[in-house]
């Protein structure tokens, strides 16, 4: 890891999202995100804001960011990484802990997506696999499919 100077400061940062799932026949599709200039894919996740629980952001958030409202099944998992940002001249060390939710898709419009996410989309399930950017978040959709199939 690399080394901290004095004038770092540290941040924790607690985000919440999901696994936000529908069976169409004998497939299992997710609501993938695409975001930045990048375009990258990724599962949808935010900020727990103030007096929020966990799940309650995931829904607040994939509702948000694909236009879709869901229900809870059940915590998949919780990831953490380290970035750093400037602002100011000032580096900021970030610790940030995201809890992912499987999450059942009730109603909603993918094209319904807030500004921040450039493209919402049905993906089938092997096939978000390979388009997420984040092997993080490939281990908790492999999760989530385990759960879906009833082996987790």
């Amino acid at each position: 890891m690399p080394s901290v100077r004095s004038n770092t400061s540290t941040m924790t940062q607690v985000s919440s999202g999901g696994v936000a799932f529908r069976k169409c026949g004998k497939h299992v599709q997710v609501a993938l995100i695409s975001v930045g200039e990048a375009r990258r894919w990724q599962l949808p996740k935010g900020t727990v804001e103030k007096d929020e629980t966990n799940e309650a952001a995931a829904v607040r958030e994939v509702r948000e960011e694909t236009g879709i409202q869901t229900e809870v099944v059940s915590q998949i998992d919780r990831i953490e990484y380290w970035f750093y940002t400037s602002a100011a001249g000032k580096r900021t060390r970030h610790h940030k802990f995201v809890y992912f939710f499987l999450l059942r898709a009730l109603s909603g419009d993918i094209r319904n997506h807030d500004h921040e996410v450039n493209e919402s989309r049905w993906v089938e399930i092997n096939a978000a696999l390979k388009m997420l950017k984040f092997e993080n978040e490939k281990r908790i959709l492999r999760r989530a499919k385990e759960a879906i199939e009833g082996r987790g």
